[in-house]
Formats: C-alpha cells, sequence, structure tokens
C-alpha cells in the first residue's frame, strides 16, 4: 500500500468506495447481529458524545472516535483482548463492515486502545452509557415503574500479597521512583535493604515486618523531602509518579502502624482493590447494577471497591439516572441490602427522592416485656419514660451502633416496680442495671417497610425482583464480569460501564425487532 493510503486518519479517509460495497453485499451473511446493530442503535448521537473528548482544532485529525468506540463494542461483544480485535477486524469482512471502513484500510493498533480509554476515562464511557439509555427513552422502550436493584462481587486481577510481600513491592517501586532523581540515594537505599534482608533473615515475621517498614519509611521520608514541583516541564511526568507513590507508601505506613481500622491497602498493583465479603471474603471490588424491570434494561452502573456500602450506592445510583435523564422513579425493589434505615429515609423522602422502596426486613430479635415502642422519648431526647411512668438515665452510644440510642434503668426503681415481670421478665437480683431500651433513629423508616413486606403490592414486586439477579449472571458469567480485566477503580468502571452497554444493546436489538415486549405487569 502507498504512503498516500497511509495519510493522516479523516472521516473521508474511510469513506467506502463502490468497489468494496459491491464486494460487501457478496459476502455479509444475511443476519448478525452486529448488522442489527449497525441499523438500529443511534451511533451517531454516540459520535457526538465520544468527540466532545477530542480537540479538532490542533495537531493531525485522529482516527474517528467512533471507529474506536465500536472497537471497544466488538471488544466486549465478543469478549476479546485490543490485540484479537484488532487482527479480527484485520480478517473478518463483518467486523469491517461494522466499523464502516474499506476494505484495504489500515486499523490502528492495540495500543490505541489503551489511549482511547484513557483519553474518556470512566467519565466519557458513562456518558456513551448515559446516551443509549436516553435513545431508549426516545424510542419508549423505558418506563419508570419500577426499578430492580442488585450487586455482585469482582475479582481484582492481581494476587494478594502477604505484607512482607507488599512491603517488598512498595519498596521496589519506590525505589525506581529514587534511581532517576538521585542514583546514589538509590544506591544507598538498596544496600540498606539488603543488610535489612541478611540481619533478619531467621527472624521472627514481626521482626521482619518492623524492619522493613522502618526502611520504607526512611524511603519515604526522602521522598516527601522532595519539592512539591518539578524542576523542568520535562520531568513533569515523573513527578506525577512521584506524588502517587508518596501517596500510596504513606496509605499503606498507616495501615501498618494502625492494624483494625480497615480499608486496608492489598496491592501495590491495583491499590483500589480491597477485601469485602459477598458469601465469601474476596478481594477486588462490587458491581452495582439498577434495571428497569418492563423493557431490562441496564438504566444505571458503578463500581464500588468490596467493602463498599451498598445501601448508600443504591442513593448514588438513583440520583445519577433521575438526574441525567429527568425522570422519577415511582419504585425500586433490592435484596436485604436495603433494609437500611439512613437509606430507606433518604429514597422515601417525598421532598427529594420519592421514590417507593421494597426490601426484605431482617428477622427482629423479639425482646422478652415491652417492646422498645412502649417507652416514650423525652423532649430532648436524652432520656426515656417507662409504661410505669420512671425516667431513665441519661442516653449511651455504642461505636459499632452509631444509629442507636441506649437507656438504661435504676436496678432498685425496676425491683419495686409493679410492672416489672411484664416489662423485664428475665431481671435477676444480681442484675446491675434494671430494663435497657434501645431506641433506633430510623425506628420509624423500619417499622413502616416491615409493615410494607406484609402487603399484596410487596409480593408482586417481590416476584419480579429474580430478573434483575439473572441480569447479574449474564453480566459476570456470560460477558465476563466476574473478574478485573484492569487494575484501578476507574479502568473497572469501564469494563462494567462498556459490559453493560454491549448488554443493553443486545436487548433494544431484541426489544425493536420485536423478539421480546415491554410489558408493564398489574395486579392481579
Amino acid at each position: 500500500m502507498g504512503e498516500k493510503m497511509l495519510a493522516p486518519w479523516t472521516d473521508k479517509f474511510f469513506k467506502i468506495p463502490d468497489s468494496d460495497l459491491a464486494i460487501y453485499k457478496r459476502v455479509l451473511p444475511a443476519e448478525s447481529p452486529l448488522l442489527d446493530a449497525l441499523e438500529l442503535i443511534n451511533w451517531t448521537a454516540l459520535d457526538a458524545q465520544v468527540r466532545s473528548f477530542y480537540c479538532e482544532k490542533y495537531g493531525q485529525p485522529a482516527i474517528p472516535p467512533l471507529i474506536m468506540l465500536k472497537l471497544e463494542f466488538l471488544s466486549f461483544f465478543y469478549r476479546l483482548s485490543d490485540a484479537k480485535v484488532i487482527q479480527r477486524c484485520q480478517t473478518d469482512l463483518l467486523f469491517r463492515w461494522f466499523l464502516q471502513v474499506p476494505i484495504c484500510a489500515p486499523l490502528p493498533n492495540s495500543s490505541s486502545l489503551t489511549r482511547f480509554r484513557g483519553r474518556l476515562g470512566a467519565e466519557g464511557f458513562k456518558k456513551v452509557f448515559d446516551q443509549l439509555i436516553s435513545s431508549a427513552r426516545e424510542q419508549d422502550l423505558l418506563k419508570d415503574r419500577l426499578r430492580l436493584k442488585d450487586a455482585s462481587h469482582v475479582l481484582a486481577n492481581v494476587a494478594i500479597p502477604t505484607t512482607l510481600s507488599l512491603l517488598a513491592q512498595l519498596r521496589n517501586r519506590m525505589l525506581d521512583i529514587v534511581r532517576q532523581l538521585d542514583q546514589q540515594s538509590a544506591i544507598g537505599f538498596e544496600i540498606k535493604a539488603e543488610q535489612v534482608r541478611l540481619e533478619t533473615a531467621q527472624a521472627e515475621v514481626e521482626v521482619k515486618l518492623q524492619s522493613r517498614l522502618e526502611l520504607v519509611i526512611d524511603i519515604l521520608k526522602w521522598l516527601q523531602d522532595q519539592p512539591p514541583e518539578p524542576p523542568s516541564p520535562t520531568r513533569d511526568s515523573l513527578w506525577k509518579k512521584l506524588a502517587a507513590i508518596r501517596q500510596l507508601a504513606e496509605k499503606i505506613v498507616r495501615d501498618c502502624q494502625q492494624p483494625g481500622q480497615g480499608n486496608r491497602t492489598l496491592s501495590v498493583v491495583d491499590p483500589d482493590a480491597r477485601r469485602g465479603m459477598h458469601g465469601s471474603f474476596y478481594e477486588g471490588y462490587m458491581v452495582d447494577v439498577m434495571m428497569d424491570a418492563d423493557s431490562q434494561l441496564i438504566t444505571e452502573v458503578e463500581v464500588i471497591p468490596a467493602n463498599g456500602a451498598e445501601a448508600n450506592d443504591t442513593i448514588h445510583l438513583v440520583e445519577m439516572e433521575q438526574q441525567t435523564h429527568g425522570n422519577q422513579i415511582a419504585q425500586i425493589s433490592l435484596d436485604g441490602a436495603g433494609f437500611n434505615g439512613p437509606m430507606l429515609r433518604t429514597l422515601e423522602d417525598p421532598a427529594g427522592l420519592a421514590v417507593d422502596v421494597i426490601s426484605p426486613p431482617t428477622t427482629r430479635e423479639e425482646t422478652a416485656g415491652f417492646a422498645a415502642s412502649k417507652f416514650q422519648l423525652n423532649e430532648d431526647k436524652t432520656r426515656v419514660t417507662c409504661p410505669g411512668g420512671q425516667v431513665s438515665g441519661k442516653a449511651w452510644f455504642k461505636k459499632e451502633k452509631p444509629h442507636s440510642r441506649f437507656f438504661n434503668f435504676g436496678k432498685t426503681r425496676c425491683l419495686a416496680c409493679p410492672l416489672l415481670s411484664q416489662c423485664h421478665p428475665r431481671m435477676k437480683e444480681t442484675s446491675r442495671w434494671g430494663r435497657q431500651v434501645n431506641k433506633n433513629e430510623f425506628e420509624h423508616e423500619y417499622e413502616r417497610a416491615r409493615q410494607k413486606s406484609t402487603t399484596a403490592e410487596y409480593e408482586r414486586v417481590r416476584r419480579e425482583h429474580p430478573a434483575i439477579e439473572r441480569k447479574i449472571n449474564e453480566i459476570v458469567r456470560h460477558h465476563g464480569g466476574r473478574r478485573a480485566r484492569y487494575w484501578g477503580l476507574s479502568k473497572v468502571r469501564i469494563q462494567q460501564i462498556m459490559t453493560c452497554f454491549v448488554i443493553n444493546v443486545k436487548r433494544i436489538l431484541k426489544l425493536l425487532k420485536g423478539e421480546v415486549e415491554v410489558c408493564v405487569l398489574t395486579m392481579q
């Protein structure tokens, strides 16, 4: 191919000649999901979203952004790596037709996809996802009757090291930066590291940890003494790496010095990964998805660390959708994570999000004697009055239960109370206190949720809830969402957003072709 064909990338450069059209017409299959996607999806609107991240006034023309987006789509649609999707596009005419490029047109290399993801970031891919949902709304595919929400775990793409190995990895990364700034200082730290290794070779693990931590702290102090700004623009990249490794080192040092605080950094390779519980302990992230119950289109998706608060993220998902599309969700169904007082109050606030929440309540421990609701809070909410007219001591709190207040009644008064057998039948003469009462700040929200769980409306909505579990299964099993492709929260978000984008495209094609229907269920 002559040099003229390898001119700078332009949209005109990718115009398909008539001779290629004739070949495409003869070899393309009669039916294919890619052909349907090319025809039925509004790629022009998606192109506008992607182009907003490019500057077209300066420099050589870039590869048309829509081609890059379609390459990403193909990668997630067929679960191909960057190199494999480019290789497939070189030989597969169906792929080339989907890209809308001439048969002999050169394609970008796989590194271009990495730069494309870096250019758009999670924000850009989220805009593309939102645009697809907006197009679905314009085609009247979405309803606002009911949202189904669920989350699942995503395994980090790393081997989680021991604390000793973590400190060793951190030390090596810090020394890489030191070596670029001052070769002599790097050699000094390397000699010190070897000395520490030899001196502690036969020592206990705790001694090894302490000595290696002290070395990391010494290197960190050296890095902290470096000027905050690069001495010249040519070293700007190095100073950004310096700032990043310094921040990571400070976090890991705090984790080691203050064990038991939670939110530990587990890996230098993927510093955003955290340990969480989903059936059993795992390391990685959590993908949180909200879906329209009628069309089964995913309307929002978010990725949070494995130890993140799913209830708080539910509020975030609802806010994102309603702010982005200006709609009003009527109802949302969640699993047991939805039985959360702060979340229930925020979502169901008539002056706020005004969303009716359907969630199975947790089993309530039956209290022997009078229920806590029989004890009345005083005006200042610092004491309660029991059914017998006695006033408790001042409220006190437990660190692990920040939304609850505890009130104790004096032992002497309780023993003398005629209602003791009804109020505190388990009290013993050896007890230190009389009756203890727990008042939850969100007691009203919890009681409303429990009452709602006894209604026919609750049963109807819960019959629809398994649809979101099937959608989660499609994400994590059929599209590889169970394991992170990349390192870092932002990049894992890109993976899950594009996975949901592809799944939505597949669903939209079925809806538009009439293979499935948007059906609003009604009460029987």
